[in-house]
């Protein structure tokens, strides 16, 4: 690892730094004391306090840390069984709501937190990778995305996030779903050999994108209820409020209180959420007098930096963000296309490979790493179907079960809420028709199938049923 120069402040004063596009700015809040002991408390721990002499320490810095959170993820998740795609499953086919409060945990625990550190100043996603909550809502691919990914996760036994876990349980399936995805949502954003076409201008633009609407606002709940004069304000009541409700519906239910693994699991993928929010919100660089964030000294780079050396190949990836894994699987395919180039490395590409790696170390300490492959020639195609709906679907809504359901969700996009929600309409229906046919094998044509689901999920009336409830 790079040697990293910083200094860490910790001032008397509380402090706040706003990025711009510029530059950090600070400013003293003339508030109570109970904010300068919280800024104190968040300083104490954080990034947002430390500033580095050199684009390249920082850089380096971030990624080593996004890097070693990313293996805590990956182990915790598959010490605890976490999956969202398990959690739909055992909820609609069990009954056993466990494993989804774990992802409401999550999410709970991610958006109080970001709610907190947003509003004492502490993280700036205004302007984020991917825009969460840009003016334009697109609602269609959120919704149209979210339902695709939900099938498809439901087919690939699990979303891009499992899949990267069960890689390093030893899974061999996940190897062909991953790299499936990784082809599909790499052209999905970016150009044909020789064309300037891609899979989305393609197959979905055209349709799809007019059904967006634009707002006077950015899209977050407290921005539309607080419009730009109060919306700091309702920011911070509307992640409250949001919070608590998730947090107080989690832990009424016995069974889960008396859950370790799930509440393990949710609070820490919250917390990790959490701090990749906080980590790409806070790198400070002194340059010429000047304090830049990363993505503005990417813009000035020409003026502030001696030579090219150790300048990445895109400014985007810079910007403030957290964890999602549909488009860095993506970019796993522009990164070995590119010859492994160091100036590819991304926030979600160390992310990518920590998942995996933790996945894996985990596996070895518990002995349970185990190959496995497919079971027959349909299971190949339910998996390959399935990782062309996820690598589809999550370009589209701009995210996963984790990018959108905890890391977006915890902005208060309407976007975010929107995927999260279709993702989980997918999922249910796709269990709902599976089991149908299952069951009731040549009678149940897919129409009759999906009616039946729709009246079980209470989203038809009940003379619809096509089939007696199973």
């Amino acid at each position: 690892m790079p040697s990293v120069s910083a200094t860490i402040s910790i001032v008397a004063v509380p402090t706040t730094y706003n990025q711009t596009n510029k530059h950090i700015n600070n400013r003293v809040l003339q508030d109570s004391w109970a904010k300068a002991v919280m800024l104190q408390a968040f300083c104490s721990l954080g990034e947002n306090c430390m500033h580095f002499d050199s684009f390249f320490s920082a850089h380096s810095f971030l990624l080593w840390s996004v890097f070693l959170l990313s293996v805590v993820l990956g182990a915790v998740v598959n010490k605890t069984n976490f999956c969202t795609m398990g959690a739909v499953s055992d909820m609609v086919n069990m009954g056993d709501t466990r494993r989804f409060r774990a992802w409401l945990l999550a999410i709970g625990v991610a958006t109080l937190g970001m709610t907190l550190l947003e509003y004492f100043g502490l993280v700036d996603i205004h302007s984020t990778f991917p825009p969460y909550r840009g003016n334009q809502l697109i609602i269609g691919e959120n919704l149209f995305g979210g339902l695709l990914f939900g099938i498809g996760m439901t087919l690939a036994s699990g979303c891009g996030n499992k899949t990267l876990v069960r890689i390093g349980g030893g899974n061999l399936k996940s190897i062909v779903v991953f790299a499936i995805i990784a082809v599909v949502a790499w052209f999905m954003i970016n150009p044909f050999p020789g064309s300037d076409k891609t899979l989305f201008s393609v197959l979905f633009y055209d349709w799809l994108r007019p059904l967006s609407l634009s707002l006077s606002n950015e899209q977050d709940i407290g921005a539309l209820l607080g419009g730009d004069s109060h919306k700091r304000l309702f920011r911070l009541i509307a992640g409250l409020v949001v919070a608590t409700g998730l947090l107080v519906y989690v832990f009424r239910a016995r069974d889960f209180r008396r859950s370790g693994d799930n509440i393990l699991s949710g609070i820490l993928i919250g917390l990790i959420v959490l701090g990749g929010w906080y980590l790409t919100s806070g790198m400070a660089i002194e340059a010429d007098g000047e304090t830049y964030s990363l993505a503005s000294y990417y813009e000035e780079w020409d003026m502030l930096a001696d030579s090219d050396e150790g300048k990445p190949a895109s400014g985007r990836a810079l910007s403030p963000q957290s964890y999602t894994f549909i488009n860095p699987i993506g970019q796993t395919l522009g990164y070995a296309s590119g010859g492994f180039s160091h100036s590819l490395l991304t926030f979600g590409l160390v992310a990518v490979a920590g998942v995996i790696l933790g996945s894996l170390l985990w596996a070895l300490l518990s002995r349970s790493f185990r190959l496995e492959w497919f079971a027959s020639l349909r299971d190949f195609i339910n998996h390959a179907i399935g990782a062309v709906l996820m690598g589809t679907g999550g370009v589209l809504a701009l995210g996963c079960t984790i990018g959108q359901g905890i890391t977006g969700f915890s902005t208060l996009a309407l976007g975010s809420i929107l995927t999260f929600l279709a993702i989980i309409l997918g999922s249910a229906l796709t269990m709902k028709v599976q089991y149908y046919k299952l069951i009731y094998e040549d009678e149940a044509t897919f129409t009759k199938a999906l009616l039946s689901s729709l009246v079980d999920l209470k989203l038809l009336p009940s003379a619809l049923r096509q089939l007696d409830a199973v």
